[in-house]
This record gives C-alpha cells, structure tokens and sequence, in this order.
C-alpha cells in the first residue's frame, strides 16, 4: 500500500498510540520521519527508537522505525498532542525571525530548513526558516 504523506501518515499512528496507551508503535520509514522521530527522542517526547532493516525472509518488505513511547510514573502520555501544519496540499513556511511559540513555549515546533530538520529554539538561534512541518506538546 503506497501512502501519500509518510510524515502524516507516522504522526498519526504516533498519535493514535499514545491514545491507546500503548508502549511500542512502528511506522515506515523515510530521513524526514526519521529525523522527526530523532527530535522527538532528544526533546524526550519518546523513550527511544530503533530502525528495522528491510528483510523479505521475515515479511518485513519496507524499512521502518519501531517507537518506543514514553510516559509518566502516574501512566499520563508525555506528549499532549502532535499536529502536522503544513501539507502537500498547503505548505506552511517561517522566516527564521517570525517562528510562532508552541503553547507558550511549553512545547516545541518542528522546521525543516536548509541546514536539516531542527526545533523551533534551535532554528529562532540561528535564524534560519523553512517549511513548519508540525508541532508538539
């Protein structure tokens, strides 16, 4: 099955996951998911994650990122909510002096830029913009 939005298509089953209360979730692979799911573990929204190699012997036909979730000692979702801004449909695009805050900096924004996929602190530093690509809390 061929999926349009990788990204939106990984956000959501992140989304739905952490939902469900489940512990491990796995979606497909690309580098803009994967570098996705790098910031989510470094701004420690998620435990971990593992990259599963593609192996046709175990009916593995596509790589895939296997995310381990995160939550309180109380079993309350680390992360709130995390919503995809700009679409193939509607490119959403910053400047690097006009990143919105996320829920008074409580939370973070995800832009891919020119020099790599960062957090909106990062990329308010260096000012340096690109396409919004979603936001956490």
């Amino acid at each position: 099955m061929s999926v349009s939005d990788s990204i939106a298509d990984a956000i959501t089953k992140i989304r739905n996951a952490y939902r469900a209360n489940l512990r491990q979730v796995t979606v497909n692979h690309s580098k803009l998911v994967e570098s996705i799911v790098r910031i989510l573990n470094e701004e420690n929204y998620i435990n971990s994650f593992d990259i599963i190699e593609r192996n046709p012997d175990k009916n593995i036909l596509r790589k895939q990122l296997s995310i381990s979730l995160r939550y309180t000692n109380n079993g309350e979702p680390v992360m709130k909510n995390i919503q995809r801004v700009s679409t193939p449909g509607r490119r959403v695009y910053v400047k690097g002096n006009n990143i919105p805050a996320v829920y008074n900096n409580t939370g973070c924004a995800i832009i891919s830029t020119n020099k790599g996929v960062m957090v909106d602190r990062e990329a308010r530093k260096t000012v340096v913009g690109g396409e919004y690509v979603c936001k956490v809390w």
